[in-house]
Protein backbone atom coordinates (compact mmCIF):
# COMPACT_ATOMS: atom_id res chain seq x y z
CA UNK A 1 0.00 0.00 0.00
CA UNK A 2 1.48 3.42 -1.45
CA UNK A 3 0.81 6.62 1.16
CA UNK A 4 -0.48 9.43 -0.73
CA UNK A 5 2.05 12.75 -0.52
CA UNK A 6 0.34 15.10 1.86
CA UNK A 7 1.15 19.11 1.95
CA UNK A 8 3.79 20.26 4.27
CA UNK A 9 2.07 23.60 4.80
CA UNK A 10 -1.01 24.50 3.54
CA UNK A 11 -0.66 27.16 0.99
CA UNK A 12 -0.53 30.80 1.10
CA UNK A 13 -3.80 32.48 0.73
CA UNK A 14 -2.30 34.80 -1.50
CA UNK A 15 -0.76 32.43 -3.74
CA UNK A 16 -2.57 28.28 -3.69
CA UNK A 17 -0.76 27.63 -6.65
CA UNK A 18 1.83 27.75 -5.21
CA UNK A 19 2.80 23.93 -2.93
CA UNK A 20 4.88 22.00 -0.75
CA UNK A 21 4.87 18.44 -0.46
CA UNK A 22 7.25 15.84 1.45
CA UNK A 23 8.34 13.29 -1.01
CA UNK A 24 7.59 15.75 -4.47
CA UNK A 25 10.88 17.29 -5.38
CA UNK A 26 12.26 17.30 -2.12
CA UNK A 27 9.45 19.27 -0.89
CA UNK A 28 10.44 22.40 -2.38
CA UNK A 29 7.72 25.04 -3.54
CA UNK A 30 6.26 24.44 -6.68
CA UNK A 31 3.53 24.25 -9.08
CA UNK A 32 0.30 22.50 -7.74
CA UNK A 33 -0.55 19.33 -9.84
CA UNK A 34 3.00 19.63 -11.18
CA UNK A 35 6.60 18.73 -9.98
CA UNK A 36 7.75 22.23 -11.43
CA UNK A 37 9.35 24.17 -9.17
CA UNK A 38 8.87 27.45 -8.47
CA UNK A 39 13.08 28.04 -8.52
CA UNK A 40 12.79 26.30 -12.24
CA UNK A 41 10.46 28.21 -13.29
CA UNK A 42 12.73 31.92 -12.08
CA UNK A 43 15.95 29.81 -14.31
CA UNK A 44 13.32 29.76 -17.12
CA UNK A 45 12.32 33.09 -17.07
CA UNK A 46 15.45 35.44 -15.49
CA UNK A 47 17.72 33.14 -15.62
CA UNK A 48 17.37 32.42 -19.80
CA UNK A 49 15.57 35.15 -20.74
CA UNK A 50 12.62 33.16 -21.74
CA UNK A 51 9.25 35.11 -21.67
CA UNK A 52 6.71 33.38 -19.06
CA UNK A 53 4.34 32.40 -22.21
CA UNK A 54 7.02 30.78 -23.39
CA UNK A 55 8.01 28.54 -20.19
CA UNK A 56 3.86 28.01 -20.01
CA UNK A 57 3.36 26.85 -23.47
CA UNK A 58 6.34 24.55 -22.87
CA UNK A 59 5.04 22.79 -19.98
CA UNK A 60 1.45 22.65 -20.49
CA UNK A 61 0.94 25.34 -18.06
CA UNK A 62 -1.60 28.66 -17.94
CA UNK A 63 0.70 31.79 -17.89
CA UNK A 64 -1.08 32.76 -14.48
CA UNK A 65 0.58 29.95 -12.63
CA UNK A 66 4.42 30.86 -14.23
CA UNK A 67 3.48 34.62 -12.93
CA UNK A 68 2.60 33.07 -9.43
CA UNK A 69 5.35 31.21 -8.90
CA UNK A 70 7.72 34.51 -10.11
CA UNK A 71 5.96 35.88 -7.21
CA UNK A 72 6.16 33.22 -4.74
CA UNK A 73 10.33 33.75 -5.85
CA UNK A 74 10.36 37.27 -5.19
CA UNK A 75 8.52 36.96 -1.85
CA UNK A 76 10.57 34.03 -0.35
CA UNK A 77 13.95 35.10 -0.51
CA UNK A 78 15.31 33.38 2.23
CA UNK A 79 13.59 30.60 1.12
CA UNK A 80 14.96 30.75 -2.60
CA UNK A 81 18.54 31.59 -1.30
CA UNK A 82 18.96 28.26 1.05
CA UNK A 83 17.57 26.49 -2.15
CA UNK A 84 20.02 27.57 -4.56
CA UNK A 85 22.91 27.14 -1.25
CA UNK A 86 21.94 23.39 -1.49
CA UNK A 87 21.57 23.56 -5.41
CA UNK A 88 25.07 24.78 -5.21
CA UNK A 89 26.53 22.41 -2.63
CA UNK A 90 25.21 19.28 -4.54
CA UNK A 91 26.84 20.61 -8.00
CA UNK A 92 29.88 20.78 -6.15
CA UNK A 93 29.41 17.22 -4.83
CA UNK A 94 28.92 16.03 -7.93
CA UNK A 95 32.43 17.43 -9.02
CA UNK A 96 34.04 15.60 -7.04
CA UNK A 97 32.10 12.42 -7.43
CA UNK A 98 29.97 12.26 -4.65
CA UNK A 99 26.62 12.51 -6.07
CA UNK A 100 25.02 11.64 -10.05
CA UNK A 101 22.94 14.14 -12.42
CA UNK A 102 19.52 12.07 -10.53
CA UNK A 103 20.56 13.45 -7.08
CA UNK A 104 19.80 17.17 -7.92
CA UNK A 105 16.24 17.57 -8.28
Amino acid sequence: MSETAQPDDPPDPSNPRIVKTEGIIGGKPRIDGTRISVYYIRERVEGRGLKPQTVADRHDLDVADVHRALAYYHEHPDEMRKIQQRREERLEEIKDGGLGPEDLE
